[in-house]
């Protein structure tokens, strides 16, 4: 076979291999677990939106539905992600936290999700990472924080679904923007995607169980507490631009029981913050 003859083939780029969903299948689904479905696709719009029409169709609880490529990718605010075949991991999770979770703390998933991939990665790859409030995840690269991983949550009836796109293997020459960064470029001693993968589900699945199992109290299951130790943005001067076209300046001083990022403005005022861009303008003291 000629190398012209391998252009379509999902091994031709053998620094990037394919996904097994059998044997992530095997790892992750059992009887007693969270993780009910595992479905990997070759490529698709958007797993977020896929998940969602699966809800809508009564998928099950614990559906995990991951792409090789994301053509269609969405962050907040309908932003595009876009990344090169197999050099990430672009999945989505679909949970129906049920009646012993009052639907006024599902605003904690996202933050969750970030809490449960920042641990997992930290264990698994070595590589230390930072949380942005509301829904990214930082690592640095020469020095500077760039954002690796977003976090988007959407919710169908009962139903929640949470999608992750997290840059593994781009060089630099891939990245989309300049302030976007990797696990390779950040340093990070595990770049195998079966590997991360399996770790970051394995770790969701601990919290979101500790979460569940306190009614979705994020004081009481430890949540809260671990995101504020590992939030970046705490303890720094920052501008949020909230919906509406206002900015609002002020120290960030908490993230509140409603996940709500607090600021401290000059005029001594303590805002919470539920939506909206948040911009670090200086470090933390």
């Amino acid at each position: 076979m000629s190398p012209s003859d391998t252009s379509g083939s999902r091994w031709n780029d053998l620094d990037r291999p394919p996904l097994n969903a059998a044997a992530l299948r095997r790892a992750l689904v059992r009887p007693d677990g969270l993780w009910s479905e595992i479905d990997v696709v070759e490529s698709t719009g958007s797993t977020n939106t896929d998940l969602v029409e699966r809800a809508a169709r009564g998928a099950t609880d614990g559906t995990v539905l991951v792409a090789e490529r994301q053509t269609a990718g969405r962050g907040r605010l309908e932003r595009s992600w876009t990344a090169p075949a197999r050099s990430g991991l672009f999945f989505s999770v679909l949970v129906r936290p049920g009646d012993g979770v009052p639907s006024e703390h599902w605003s904690w998933l996202p933050l969750l999700t970030g809490v449960a991939t920042a641990a997992a990665l930290s264990a698994t790859a070595n590589v230390d990472t930072a949380l942005k409030w509301p829904n990214d995840l930082l690592v640095t690269v020469a020095g500077e924080e760039r954002k690796a991983a977003g976090i988007l949550a959407e919710r169908y009836g009962d139903a929640v679904v949470v999608g992750v796109g997290l840059n593994v293997s781009l060089r630099e020459d891939e990245l989309p923007v300049p302030t976007a960064g990797s696990l390779a470029l950040a340093g990070a001693s595990v770049l195998d995607r079966e590997t991360l993968l399996r770790a970051v589900l394995r770790s969701f699945e601990e919290w979101y169980g500790r979460w569940r199992a306190a009614g979705g109290d994020p004081a009481a299951s430890g949540l809260q507490e671990a995101y504020a130790s590992g939030c970046a943005t705490l303890g720094r001067t920052v501008r949020a631009e909230l919906p509406g076209g206002r900015d609002l300046v002020g120290e960030a001083v908490a993230v509140d029981g409603e996940g709500r990022l607090v600021l401290a403005t000059g005029d001594g005022v303590q805002e919470p913050v539920a939506a909206g861009d948040i911009v670090h303008l200086r470090p933390a003291s």
